[in-house]
């Protein structure tokens, strides 16, 4: 399903918190690309383990929590693309059948799900990424980004760290209970379709200045994150689900329209720092004017 989650059509902002409640039942959000994802995400582990998993000694107990809760979600809420046993799990239609002793907990639970799952850990510094099986990420490494603190991992992120932002965000973990889970969603533009991004964000220089061209080969990717406090360990489970929709199709989409129009609204908002984190300082213009050229506006009463 493309534009499942469209955060850019108006209902939120950009670069700010945005938590919302969510129903335990809807944690987990899988969809048509399961399979397809978990055969991506199988072959970044088996290929660049290193790259995509890392894990401090001593959250082996949090890392098997973490395996516990999605196991009981899978069998509570997704038996229809789930098979559960007492030894593994079978991702139906064609999916994978992963033994759970054949992998360190947390990974064995990423190759289950679309999401990724990042564990933050509090300590002097505050909350700082433990362990995580990171496999697409939107324009970070987790090489890079491992063992660091929400400061230091939100370094280049517009008020996040010079805001409001990085202390919300420390009052929110500080004060989230294990009966929460709490949801928000971020979007980005890219010019492929590839799930896994460790680099910076920078589109080919293939965009015209004007031109309908200007969005033939772009994709909106939305960032569906969760947040929930472990019970047991009391770290915190952060998870990722990336939806990467084809610009292209908003031409013949139902709403397409209505969200050209909140997309370019929120590209013609953004700040020149804002602007440039996305990626799309050389590009904003041209973008924004071919999606308004696909939301027309009403015509004038006679």
């Amino acid at each position: 399903m493309v534009f499942r989650y469209t955060p850019y059509d108006g209902a939120k902002r950009p670069f700010t918190v945005g938590l919302e409640p969510v129903d335990f039942s809807r944690w987990l959000d899988p969809d048509q690309d399961l399979v397809a994802h978990l055969k991506r995400k199988a072959q970044l582990l088996e290929t660049v383990h290193s790259r995509v998993f890392r894990a401090e000694a001593g959250t082996e107990e949090a890392q098997s929590e973490v395996l516990d809760l999605l196991i009981a979600d899978l069998g509570a809420h997704h038996r229809s693309t789930h098979s559960v046993s007492a030894d593994a799990v079978e991702v139906l239609e064609g999916g994978p059948k992963v033994r759970l002793a054949d992998f360190a907990p947390l990974e064995a639970a990423s190759r289950l799900v679309q999401e990724d799952l990042v564990l933050m850990r509090k300590g002097e510094d505050g909350y700082r990424l433990a362990a995580a099986s990171l496999c697409f990420p939107s324009s970070w490494s987790l090489a890079e980004k491992f063992g660091q603190s929400m400061h230091g991992i939100h370094d280049n992120v517009p008020g996040f760290n010079d805001g409001r932002m990085g202390q919300v965000v420390a009052r929110i973990f500080d004060n989230l209970t294990s009966e929460q889970l709490v949801g928000r969603y971020n979007w980005s533009i890219y010019d492929d379709p590839d799930l896994h991004h460790p680099q910076a964000k920078q589109l080919a220089p293939q965009i015209e200045e004007t031109g309908a061209g200007a969005l033939a080969h772009l994709f909106v990717r939305v960032e569906r994150q969760t947040l929930r406090r472990l019970p047991k360990s009391g770290d915190i489970l952060f998870t990722i689900k990336i939806h990467h929709d084809p610009i292209p199709l908003l031409k013949s989409h139902e709403r397409g329209a209505e969200l050209a129009a909140g997309l370019a609204a929120q590209l013609r908002d953004l700040d020149d720092r804002q602007v440039a984190y996305k990626g799309l300082t050389q590009y904003r213009r041209a973008i924004a004017t071919e999606l308004e050229n696909l939301a027309p506006s009403a015509p004038e009463a006679v």
